[in-house]
This record gives structure tokens, sequence and C-alpha cells, in this order.
């Protein structure tokens, strides 16, 4: 087994789930009430927009399956170098409003002048949006640099606004299909990234004792034939699981001494659905905190070549 069908709960669902999680980390961590509202504002847009999404067919695209089952015999995600068609006036208005809430919630102008960047079109969106769908994150902040914007916020406005389509793409790909070339490369996939766009998993969600990586951007779901280091193979004894709170042994740490990467896993009754994600990973900002504090770190994203000349 390999990639594995995340659940797709309706929007009303997915807000009352949010919220019942939100209420948990509040009452938990009241520390983080501040990241919860700016968490809970940028994801009430996020559920809207892939609401929207999921109620429009996307464009046809030319991705046969033995055509992607050839790409990921090659280790190559599904995403990779495909001119991939995206909603760009749907997805500039989704821009905007994140831009406000990450304004609001504590970036201020920085905030601001990308969406003002992007409304008198000093920045193309289309071309950040097609840049963050192929994980360039080189190009990216090449542009923000040039423009005299924040790089990492710029990236973060791009990766939220395009991981609906993403997630959906994902689904379309590789949830429902029935063909054995593809369905066969899924199951023979054994790297760390994500199959369908090359992301690094957020964490692990461990349900019924399957480890399943989650994927930071578009939320797939897949899992490895062996426990071993997600980044660098590495299975010996420099790749060790700890739990830094011995009372919550349902929430680890994967470090590895060999590359110095670390990844979180948590025990979980089902898996995070799109785009509750996000709260597991803000749910368990301690583990991070842990892993750096000893020089663990996550890596920088892979780089892949162009899939068609």
């Amino acid at each position: 087994m390999a990639y594995v069908a995340a659940p797709t709960p309706v929007s009303t669902e997915l807000t009352a789930m949010a919220d019942e999680r939100w209420q948990r980390v509040v009452t938990t961590r009241p520390d983080l009430e501040p990241a919860v509202a700016l968490q809970r504002a940028l994801l009430t847009e996020i559920i809207a927009l892939a609401d929207t999404i999921n109620r429009h067919p996307l464009p046809r695209l030319s991705l046969p399956p033995k055509y992607l089952a050839a790409k990921l015999s090659r280790g190559v995600p599904a995403f990779s170098g495909e001119p991939i068609p995206l909603p760009v006036p749907r997805l500039t208005a989704a821009l905007v409003t994140l831009c406000d809430a990450l304004a609001a919630g504590g970036a201020g102008d920085v905030a601001t002048r990308i969406r003002a960047a992007v409304e008198d079109h000093s920045m193309d969106a289309g071309s950040l949006f097609t840049a963050s769908l192929s994980r360039n994150q080189t190009a990216i902040r090449q542009g923000a640099t040039h423009r005299g914007l924040a790089p990492d916020l710029v990236w973060l406005v791009g990766e939220l606004t395009v991981s609906p389509v993403a997630c959906a793409l994902q689904r379309t790909l590789f949830a429902t299909t029935t063909d054995p070339a593809l369905g066969g490369a899924l199951a023979r996939w054994d790297n760390g990234y994500c199959p369908a766009c090359g992301s690094w998993p957020a964490l692990a969600e461990v349900v019924d004792g399957h480890r399943l990586l989650r994927c930071s951007f578009c939320a797939a779901a897949w899992e490895l034939p062996t426990y071993a280091c997600v980044y660098c193979q590495e299975a010996g004894e420099p790749f060790v699981t700890a739990a830094p709170d011995e009372e919550r042994k349902d929430r680890r740490l994967e470090l590895c001494s060999a590359c110095s990467g670390y990844l979180k896993t948590v025990d979980l009754p089902e898996l995070s659905p799109f785009p509750l994600l996000a709260i597991a990973d803000l749910e368990t900002m301690d583990l991070d905190v842990a892993a750096m504090e000893h020089g663990f770190t996550r890596p920088a994203l892979r780089e892949f070549g162009k899939a068609r000349a």
C-alpha cells in the first residue's frame, strides 16, 4: 500500500471539525490563541475556496495514467513539469482575501504590499500560482526579492491559495484510478516526498498501525514500505523515534542524525482531511521546537527536472 485516499467531508462538516480541534488547542495551549485566530481566518477562506473548486470540474488534463505511471517509476512527482491550467481569477480573489487576513493577523504592511502588487499587476498572479503548484521556491523567492516583497510571505500566500487546487488534482489523478499501471506505480512509490507534488510531509499520521505521510501542500497520504528516515532512507542506528513527553507517547519525533532531519508522528483514529492537516501541524508545534532545540531541521524542497522538453 502506498497512496491512500484521505476523507473529503463537505464544507459544513469541515468547519465543525475545525472548530472542535481549535477549541481543543486553545484549551490545552492558551498561548496559541493568536495563532489559532489567524489560522481560523485563513482556513475559513481556504475551505470556501476548496468548496468552490470541488463544485466546478477541473480543466481536462493531458496526463494519461500510463504516462503518470512512467514518471512515478522514475521518482518524478505527477505535477512536476506539467503545464496544468489554473483558475487564475478565482484564485486571485482568494489571494487578496488571504493577504487581508494575514495583514490583520500581524503581517501588516508586508501582506498589504503583496496584495497591492497583485492588484496593480506588478506581480503576475498566474505566474505565482504556476510556480507554487510546481513547487518552484527559487523562482518565487527571486521574483519577490526583485519586487521588494517578503519572499517567505509571498511563498506562503501562493501556497495557501493554490493548495485547494493541488488537493483536488491529486484526488482526481490518484484516488479513483482503475488503471493497473498507475495503481502499480503508486503501490511501489518508496520516496519520502509526495508522489503528486513533490513536497515533504508536514507530519506522519499513524492510523490503525499504518504510518501515513501527509503532504504539507496537497495533503496526499502515502505509506512507505520500510520504516526509515523519509529524507535520506537511513534505517540504522542514526535513525531513532522518541517521545519528548513520556506521558504522550502518541506524539513522537523521528530523528535522523545522518541527515539531521526530523518528522513529527502522531497517533490518530482517522486521517485529517484537507485543509485540517494545518491544525494538526499547529497542535504539534512543541514537537518542532523540541527537534530544533537539538539541532534537527526540515530539509529544503527537492527540485525536479521538467518532465517534458
